[in-house]
This record gives C-alpha cells, sequence and structure tokens, in this order.
C-alpha cells in the first residue's frame, strides 16, 4: 500500500533520529561511551568462551576459532562495514586503521618499544617507593602447554585489536580533535587503567603504571594518526607479559618476584639510584625517539603533498 513505510525508510529514519539526538551530547561523552561500549563488544565474547574453555574440555582451546572469527568480523565492523551503511566513513575515521608508510613504521615501532621500556624502568623505581601488589596465583599448571599457549596468544591478539580501536581509535581521536592530545591521552589513560580494574589484584595503585602505557600507546596513536603501531606493541607486549607471568609467576607491572623494603624503611640505597638514573636515560632516549617520529611523519606528509602536487600539474 502507499501509505506503508518501506523497511529500508524505517531503518533509516531510525538511524537519522539516533544521530540527531547522539549529536546534542558533548564531544568527550560520545567519545568516551562509543570507546567503552566498543571495548565490551569486543573483549566479552572472549572471556566467556574461555571462561567455558578452561572448565569444559581444556585440554583443546576450542575456544580460539570461534573467538577469531568473532573477532574479525568486529574488526570489519569497527572500520566501517557492515550496517548500518550511514555510519560507514564515521566508523571508519573513528577507528584510525590508516596505513603508513615503511619509515614511519619502522620509527613508531622503535619509539614505542623505547618509551615501553622506561614503563619497565619506572614500575622499578616504583616498587622501592611504594608497596606494589603481589599477582595472584592464576592456576596456570592445571592447563596443558598448547592450550594455554593458544589462549595467550588469541587474548594478546584480541586485547591489542579490541583495546587500541577502543580507546586510540574511537575514544581518544574525537577528544584530540577537540581538547588536544594531552587531555585526550589523560583521560583515555584514567579509563584504560580502570579497564583493568577486572583483574583481582590491579587497584588504584597502579593507576600511574597504567597512565604511563597509554601515554606510549596515545602519542604513536596522535604523532602517526594510526592505530596499527600501537596494536602490534600492545599485542606483543601482552605476549610477553602472559609468557612472563606463566613461566615466572609475576606480571610485567611487577619489577620483581620478591617484596623489596621501600626507601622510606631502608633509606636510599645504590641500587634504587642506578634504577633512577636507568630510568632517567632510558625515558630520555624515549622522548627522543618520538620526537624524531614527529619528524618523519612530518616529512612523509611533504613527500606525499609534493608527490600529489606534481602529479595535478602533470
Amino acid at each position: 500500500m502507499d501509505g506503508d513505510i518501506q523497511p529500508s525508510t524505517w531503518e533509516s529514519s531510525l538511524v537519522a533520529q539516533f544521530v540527531s539526538v547522539w549529536g546534542c551530547f558533548p564531544v568527550v561523552v560520545r567519545a568516551v561511551l562509543n570507546g567503552i561500549i566498543l571495548s565490551a563488544a569486543g573483549t566479552i565474547p572472549w572471556a566467556i568462551l574461555v571462561s567455558a574453555n578452561s572448565k569444559h574440555w581444556s585440554a583443546v582451546p576450542w575456544a580460539v576459532p570461534p573467538a577469531a572469527l568473532y573477532l574479525w568480523a568486529f574488526w570489519r565492523f569497527a572500520r566501517g562495514s557492515g550496517w548500518p551503511q550511514s555510519s560507514t566513513e564515521a566508523r571508519r575515521a573513528l577507528c584510525r586503521a590508516n596505513s603508513l608508510p615503511g619509515d614511519v613504521w619502522g620509527m613508531a615501532l622503535i619509539a614505542g618499544v623505547m618509551g615501553l621500556a622506561a614503563v619497565m624502568l619506572f614500575q622499578g623505581v616504583m616498587v622501592r617507593l611504594i608497596t606494589l601488589p603481589q599477582q595472584q596465583n592464576i592456576g596456570a599448571s592445571h592447563f596443558p602447554f598448547v592450550t594455554l599457549l593458544f589462549w595467550v596468544l588469541m587474548g594478546s591478539v584480541v586485547a591489542g585489536v579490541v583495546e587500541e580501536a577502543s580507546f586510540r581509535g574511537y575514544m581518544q581521536g574525537p577528544i584530540e580533535r577537540r581538547h588536544g592530545p594531552v587531555s585526550a591521552i589523560l583521560l583515555t589513560g584514567i579509563l584504560f587503567g580502570f579497564a583493568h580494574f577486572t583483574h583481582p589484584e590491579v587497584s588504584l595503585i597502579l593507576l600511574p603504571y597504567y597512565l604511563a602505557v597509554a601515554a606510549v600507546y596515545g602519542a604513536l596513536a596522535y604523532l602517526t594518526n594510526s592505530i596499527f603501531p600501537s596494536m602490534v606493541l600492545h599485542a606483543g607486549g601482552n605476549i610477553l607479559g602472559a609468557l612472563a607471568l606463566f613461566g615466572r609467576g609475576r606480571s610485567e607491572w611487577q619489577a620483581s618476584s620478591r617484596q623489596t623494603r621501600l626507601i622510606w624503611e631502608s633509606g636510599p640505597d645504590m641500587s634504587f639510584w642506578i634504577a633512577v638514573v636507568a630510568f632517567l636515560i632510558v625515558g630520555g632516549a624515549a622522548v627522543g625517539a618520538y620526537a624524531a617520529l614527529a619528524r618523519v611523519v612530518q616529512k612523509a606528509y611533504q613527500d606525499v603533498f609534493v608527490r600529489d602536487t606534481s602529479r595535478c600539474e602533470v
């Protein structure tokens, strides 16, 4: 009948109404909600699958194939594929999955590795200033090695893809453009830290650590306008951290497997000053690497602009 509303028209009208209401919220609110919702949508299914796998038929890592399939669908949606088509361009821009030239890739990885090394040395100083929590026994010995290995690899990839798309893409990008990179990285880092409070040993005392890690990843995303370098480093760091946890019984934020005396009790000894000097040296080198990355990115954009101008003249 002529008075009937076609499904496509109804869907378009519904999406348009939602976008209109959604646009009334401040940029910060929209960015934070986008990031949190996307992060939950990406990580909760894996948590459910691996929990079920740990209780049923743990000799076979059967949770990995469906998780990989879901992650593929998640990635396609985050980058703009699928329904609704009206948000395709917006999702593509928010995801920030932009390709990079080879020289930018290389410098970004160097800067990121230097930054993460500085964070680890920072923990070596913090362990003498405050009492850090101890990693709880996760009972890894109850599961076959192959199962654990596949869980580690899949979990690390999920964290790298989902958290970088959510926090450094959908959340940090809009706040950057409205309030600048410092505010964006700081707010995103705080929420990134709170997102890890699902681990029983993580509390406010570890928030500076997660802020520092978020600054490493967030600065890479800001300078390159891409989440790919931080995604690679995030996934790789999680793999190494998980292997260290299973092999040595401590997380990456634990500078030592044993509790050391605080300097307020024993005084600042030689080992403390060595840790401080090492952090300052590597931290300074990391700042220099990020500055070099900014120059490489600027030169890459200039080269692209020159090539595009030459083509237009031809």
